[in-house]
């Protein structure tokens, strides 16, 4: 063989080098691959982690409003008719818990929601609180008008005079400084040609609802300008309006509320009867179930009717 090709006498130690570099870049890439697969598990855990804590928030946020609902609707129960004198209280009561439910069962953030039911716990026991007020108002009205009734009756056999003086009284007390109604009516309307109405119950027919009333006489109340305004609340409680801006607005003790119709009446003392309408929207649908009127003059409720609505 020739000095020219005879091989390098160093060629094996070469080959082992990158045999050994090798192997370490091998086993950097294998330790890199374990690692990430530990990250990912981990990862993995700690999400499952979180999505089950959040869940577990869910449901207990939504036991809480449940058990509210189920406490509300059993103080309604409890007292009976006189619930309805808190109708406006309750209506906002079940649309803040309406809220409540759709942020449950879509996207929601835990301190949102529940900040939110907080609040709604605090307007329910406002309405718990009002309840008993009432109660026990009516309670001490009854006692005192009995104990009223029985001095009456007793003052009457002593002096002829003082029945007089004490029949004044009475009626004075009975002209209430509040705007009163009676013979108050709500119904559907269905509206033919030639401007005829006819009263109907069902819902696909309706374009107006009427409201019909008599203000009494009151020498007390001063007279001129008085605003009344109605609100009619379909079966799901929301209310009949033509908008939702403050110019469908009024302030009833402190409170924002729509109305469905309002009226500036020019009263002079003396009784007055009044109607007034509500107009269907043509794209608008009347649902079945009861529908509830109230009227307003100030911050008082003055007047109440229903009427129901069938397929």
């Amino acid at each position: 063989m020739n000095e020219h090709t005879k091989p390098p006498k160093n060629e094996p130690v070469t080959v082992k080098k990158s045999s050994n570099t090798l192997k370490i870049i091998v086993g950097i890439l294998i330790a890199i691959i374990v690692a990430l697969a530990v990250w990912l598990v981990l990862t993995k855990s700690n999400l499952n982690t979180l999505l089950t804590e959040k869940e577990n928030q869910r449901v207990e946020l939504q036991s809480e409003l449940d058990s509210l609902l189920t406490e509300h609707n059993s103080i309604k129960e409890e007292y009976g008719t006189l619930s309805d004198s808190l109708f406006v209280k309750d209506s906002i009561i079940q649309a803040n818990a309406r809220e409540i439910k759709k942020l449950l069962n879509t996207q929601w953030e835990y301190y949102k929601v529940k900040k939110k039911l907080r609040l709604l716990q605090k307007v329910a026991q406002g309405y718990v609180h009002q309840m008993d007020s009432l109660y026990r108002l009516n309670k001490e009205l009854t006692n005192e008008n009995i104990k009223i009734k029985r001095e009456y009756q007793l003052e009457l056999k002593k002096n002829v005079e003082l029945t007089k003086v004490t029949g004044e009284l009475t009626e004075k007390v009975e002209e209430a400084s509040v705007l009163k109604t009676y013979k108050v009516t709500a119904n559907a309307i269905r509206s033919r040609s030639g401007g005829k109405e006819s009263i109907t119950d069902k819902a696909r027919r309706v374009n107006k609802i009427k409201t019909c009333f008599t203000l009494s006489e009151n020498a007390i109340i001063p007279a001129g300008n008085k605003e009344i305004y109605v609100r009619i609340a379909r079966p799901d409680n929301k209310i009949l309006t033509k908008g939702r801006g403050d110019e469908y607005s009024f302030i009833y003790q402190g409170e924002k509320l729509q109305y469905s119709i309002k009226k500036s009446i020019d009263y002079q003392n003396k009784s007055m009867d009044i109607c007034l309408y509500w107009t269907k929207r043509q794209t608008q649908e009347m649902t079945t179930g009861l529908y509830k009127v109230e009227i307003f003059e100030g911050d008082n409720v003055i007047g109440h009717a229903k009427f129901s609505l069938r397929k």
